[in-house]
């Protein structure tokens, strides 16, 4: 029996459309490459499922519009901490919350709080993050969780809400705040960092996650696993993540990759079709 992967956070629908820089990352390595193309060869790979993240209203609109022509592909609508700045106006928001509804759409995000950078006041990342837990949780749907270096004004502002369901992504975090979102019924979006990263303390973590936590993902066109560094990220690499981390784990790649798949189906309610 053939094994399936899912790719749980992918930005595949910005191959595309050029707006905004994800789209020449898709074409950094100078390989020819088309939507038709990078899905073809993840289902070549046995990645049969796809979730396309929005990360700013038109970026959301195109995934909507990218997973309405693909099959195996869904959408999930959000606006990234970077963006926030762009979409605190109430008119904005507005026209974002209309997509929830839309056919394929199957969660919010990526949002979150991202410190690192600061290309968003906190003010702005934090109103656009609660906008956006709100609208999750008034339509029953999960989040996609970007937090980076900002988790001490995260959880407060998670905990201030009952009956949130989501996934940090890409998780690279300490074992406490592991322990905490565990404790929350969170799932722990881990992608090609687990393979080059030189850090033992992340390793352990990886190693720890609950199986029936753990969801794969690519963030494709970033963070190639190895050994691919230096070329584009596409969702097919999900299987080397997966390869790496069943060794890690001291697990089939067989076990892992039908347990992740489970967890995202039910976390994001899908069903192959």
């Amino acid at each position: 029996m053939a094994l399936e992967f899912f790719d749980t956070h992918c930005h595949v629908h910005e191959i595309t459309a050029d707006l905004t820089p994800v789209h020449d990352k898709w074409f950094a390595d100078k390989a020819e490459r088309s939507a038709e193309s990078v899905l073809e060869a993840a289902r070549g790979a046995g990645v049969t499922r796809m979730l396309a993240i929005g990360t700013t209203l038109a970026d959301s609109k195109l995934a909507v519009q990218f997973v309405g022509a693909h099959e195996g592909v869904w959408a999930s609508i959000g606006i990234h901490p970077h963006e926030a700045k762009d979409h605190v106006q109430a008119e904005v928001q507005a026209e974002f919350a209309a997509l929830i509804t839309q056919p394929k759409v199957v969660a919010v995000g990526e949002c979150g709080l991202d410190y690192f950078y600061g290309l968003s006041p906190k003010a702005d990342q934090e109103a656009v993050l609660r906008f956006q837990i709100e609208l999750a949780l008034t339509h029953g749907v999960p989040l996609s969780f970007h937090v980076r270096e900002a988790f001490e004004d995260f959880w407060p502002i998670f905990e201030s809400y009952q009956g949130v369901r989501g996934v940090l992504h890409s998780f690279t975090d300490t074992q406490a705040n592991l322990e905490r979102a565990l404790g929350h019924g969170l799932y722990i979006g881990v992608n090609g960092i687990a393979t080059f990263t030189r850090d033992e303390a992340q390793h352990v973590i990886y190693r720890t996650i609950p199986q029936h936590r753990l969801l794969l993902e690519t963030d494709a066109p970033f963070l190639t696993p190895k050994p691919f560094r230096g070329k584009v990220c596409e969702p097919k690499h999900v299987v080397h993540t997966a390869e790496f981390l069943a060794g890690l784990r001291g697990e089939s790649v067989a076990g892992l990759a039908s347990a992740t798949t489970t967890n995202a189906q039910e976390l994001f309610r899908i069903q192959h079709t």
